[in-house]
């Protein structure tokens, strides 16, 4: 009798592995008006696949391709291999949703270009290039939980007016239980910055730092820091903001 139900289960097994491998994707992914997301195209199965114009929330975002990891399964997690390929981004990383609303992504390595379209919360006058390098990025419950890596933003350029140049920065996280807490700095440019960025585990951020123009700062962006006050004696002006996304 025990060998009959082993034989029946490892049968059944291999004849759900064989479904998943081949069923279509276009079976799976949700599609529709009330869509969070669409296809302008679905390739491949639900193992592995491409969604080729692809559009969150109505915004255009580019082709997303992905590969199954079934061993993941084994932990009561789905895991994939993801890329997205756009005009404006280049990303790839290890992902995994989990019980409990748990997402995360292990080496998300990505390049993109600060884009209203691609980022909501981006300033339509800022203008730039963002560069990820991310051994892990956890989330729980839509709050941060985990964050180990770099964040890097390169030739920053205000828009409004005159072009008025920023310069270019970098935020590090050493990973660890506890808050996320990044050490900001500057990798360059009119600005000398320094500060924190933490992320409460009740959501939203805090950012507290320093600043000072260097020789090269433009008489636009020299201006716009008197809102931050009077500097100290060391000739640095203090700042901090907190919100909530």
């Amino acid at each position: 009798m025990k060998r009959a139900v082993w034989i029946f289960v490892l049968g059944f097994v291999a004849f759900a592995v064989v479904l998943i491998a081949r069923l279509p994707a276009d079976w799976i992914v949700p599609h529709g008006p009330r869509a969070p997301f669409a296809c302008a195209a679905l390739e491949g199965s639900l193992w592995s696949g491409t969604c080729s114009g692809l559009s969150v929330q109505g915004r255009p975002v580019g082709e997303l391709s992905w590969e199954l990891r079934p061993l993941t399964l084994l932990r009561g997690r789905l895991g994939a291999h993801v890329t997205l390929s756009a005009p404006a981004a280049q990303a790839a990383a290890d992902a995994e949703v989990g019980l409990g609303g748990t997402l995360s992504a292990r080496n998300l390595r990505a390049d993109l270009t600060l884009d209203p379209a691609l980022l909501p919360g981006v300033p339509p006058q800022l203008h730039g290039q963002a560069h990820l390098d991310l051994p892990l990025l956890l989330l729980k419950g839509g709050a941060l939980r985990q964050l180990k890596g770099t964040v890097e933003a390169h030739d920053l350029e205000e828009r409004s007016g005159n072009v008025t140049r920023l310069g270019s920065y970098a935020v590090s996280f050493p990973g660890g239980d506890g808050e996320p807490v990044g050490q900001i700095k500057d990798l360059g440019g009119p600005l000398s910055l320094q500060g924190t960025l933490r992320f409460p585990r009740e959501g939203g951020y805090d950012l507290q730092g320093s600043v000072a123009t260097r020789p090269e700062a433009s008489p636009e962006l020299i201006s716009n820091l008197r809102f931050l006050g009077s500097p100290d004696a060391s000739g640095r002006r203090q700042f901090t903001m907190s919100g909530t996304f």
